[in-house]
């Protein structure tokens, strides 16, 4: 990919200089940023001035009067009048080509109501072909202005969607991802009717007759899934390329243009791992990757030896994890707890796999020097999946430094939070997602749950346990900076603060961001913080999260991205001409 040709690299505003006629007193940088407050994330050297940068590596962090030392006649120059630099922002649990894909979708996170999407879907299916499918994403029924009329659950019936789409199939999924909404079509096509039984980990919501409404909670939205991927195989192989590359490339340019320089990639095939690996040998992944392999057990046990990736030197592809999902979300009360929902009473969530399947994973991991990553929102969810852990570690006590880690953690039954600084697994969580959930989580839970285990932040790191910070893209938008606002404040969009004391102070939320997410990743020796032998991953905002009143921080953007030592976003509002 030749990022100056597709606009990834722009101009830099700040002034450029050259170096003194006398030549530098040490081998000269190829990049200096000077001018600047720098938190380094390094106990070592925890702020500084400037950075000298040589290759895809950092050389030097130290004043702007020691870095003048490496500065010489090709030096690049860039002047931070005061900005802040940090770390790369590391998006700790992502999905990398749903990010892209939610470009090419109907964007649903923003509507007010049921009735806008109804307008977006007829809107879309008066331009479509015959038969093509229309998807979009991002609807979260606690979010509307008013429950739509006729409703199961407080979510739509299909005949809405048929009255403006009866043709075309309309697949939208939920803003969790563990839910979906399906017209008549779409529900043919799948070959779901009163008679299809709910498949294993799943449930096809039904209307007091027994007729499907379209609302698939976890592995049933699967079934239409499977409908869209048969359509899309009749696809000639070129066509289908072409938008997977398309789709990849919008995906690093958001990641990019929020300050992500590595994404964790929260589940993909063997299949798009092998397109990762085409990417990258081609020059053409601009972010760096860390995958976490989604497959089912006897996948893994024929081909996992096949697929460890561990990252070397300035690798930007790196696969040595697996996923797994246990429960659902509990947005879409699917997340499996120990009591009862309060405002669904008669459910207790959805166990989407077998905890005995996810020890099955958890041993070929074991076997194979993989990280086991499991997703787990509720506290039924979580309790089972340190039990695994526990029963694992204890059965492997020459395996160490393991790292293994639970995606989301997001609700926790008081007696297992200890369990994660004891067993040393991560709790990879997701800041924004605690100040979007908030509104809702006491209807699902009632005070007492919300209070003591609803994203205790706190209380996990007062046990020991690292915190992996994100935003579940395209979950919620992939910005950095929102989570970390979230992370500090855990204020609501109405001003309410959820749970107060359990939030992070801002050295901590960055830490989250940075070295702790390398730290889960196994990069803490090349990313996550600046200092010599570092890797030159950097980020320049426009103003100082650090510093600036707590209400300023999301107003921060993004002013510069550097991977590698390579400049890959410059926010174009800043741009001036480039003399390079």
């Amino acid at each position: 990919m030749n990022l100056r040709r597709n606009g990834m690299i722009l101009p830099l505003a700040a002034v450029l200089f050259t170096g003194c006629a006398s030549g530098p007193e040490q081998e000269p940088a190829d990049l200096v940023l000077r001018n600047g407050h720098v938190v380094t994330v390094d106990t070592a050297q925890p702020e500084a001035e400037a950075i000298a940068v040589r290759g895809h590596g950092i050389v030097a962090v130290g004043t702007d009067e020691e870095i003048e030392a490496y500065i010489g006649g090709s030096t690049r120059v860039i002047d931070l009048e005061g900005r802040l630099a940090i770390p790369g922002f590391i998006e700790g649990h992502g999905h990398f080509m749903g990010v892209g894909q939610q470009k090419l979708n109907l964007d649903l996170m923003q509507v007010r109501n049921w009735d806008e999407v109804v307008g977006m879907v007829a809107a879309a299916a008066r331009d479509a072909a015959a038969d093509a499918w229309i998807t979009g994403r991002g609807w979260h029924q606690e979010k509307w202005d008013r429950v739509p009329e006729p409703n199961v659950e407080g979510v739509p019936l299909h005949s809405s969607l048929d009255s403006v789409s009866a043709n075309n199939p309309v697949h939208l999924t939920h803003a969790s991802g563990h839910a979906s909404f399906a017209n008549r079509r779409a529900l043919e096509l799948a070959g779901i009717d009163r008679e299809t039984p709910d498949p294993e980990g799943g449930e096809i919501v039904r209307d007091a007759g027994g007729n499907p409404t379209g609302l698939l909670r976890e592995t049933a939205s699967g079934l239409v899934s499977r409908a869209r991927a048969r359509a899309e195989a009749t696809r000639p192989e070129a066509e289908r390329l072409a938008e997977q590359r398309r789709i990849a490339e919008l995906a690093a340019q958001e990641a990019l243009a929020n300050g992500v320089t590595t994404f964790v990639d929260a589940g993909a095939g063997f299949g798009t791992v092998d397109f990762y690996r085409t990417l990258e040998a081609e020059g053409a992944l601009p972010v760096r990757l860390y995958v976490m392999i989604r497959e089912s057990n006897d996948r893994l046990e024929q081909q996992l030896a096949d697929y460890l990736m561990p990252a070397e030197e300035n690798d930007y592809l790196t696969v040595r994890a697996i996923k797994v999902t246990i429960d659902g979300a509990l947005g879409s009360h699917g997340a499996w707890l120990l009591e009862p929902y309060v405002d669904m009473p008669e459910s207790v969530g959805i166990p989407t796999v077998p905890p005995e399947r996810v020890a099955r994973t958890a041993e070929l991991a074991i076997a194979h020097g993989f990280q086991l990553n499991v997703h787990a929102i509720g506290d039924r969810a979580n309790r089972e999946v340190l039990d695994i852990y526990e029963r694992t570690f204890a059965a492997n006590p020459d395996r160490t430094d393991l790292r293994w880690r639970i995606e989301h953690a997001q609700h926790l039954d008081p007696a297992d939070i200890p369990r994660f600084g004891r067993l040393g697994v991560v709790a990879a969580m997701q800041g924004v997602h605690a100040t979007s959930d908030a509104p809702w989580i006491p209807r699902r839970l009632g005070d007492e749950r919300a209070r003591d285990g609803a994203y205790v932040w706190r209380s996990l790191m007062e046990s020991g346990a690292i915190i992996a910070n994100g935003t579940d893209a395209p979950v919620e938008h992939v910005s950095p900076v929102a989570s970390f606002y979230s992370t500090v404040s855990r204020r609501t969009s109405t001003g309410e603060v959820f749970y107060p004391q359990q939030r992070m102070t801002r050295e901590e939320a960055l830490r989250s961001y940075t070295w702790n997410n390398a730290y889960a990743t196994f990069a803490e020796s090349s990313l996550g913080s600046l200092a010599p032998g570092r890797l030159a991953d950097i980020v320049v905002l426009s103003k100082d999260i650090m510093r600036i009143p707590e209400d300023e921080i999301p107003t921060a953007q993004v002013d510069l991205t550097i991977v590698g030592g390579v400049i890959r976003y410059q926010r174009p509002e800043t741009i001036a001409d480039d003399r390079s």
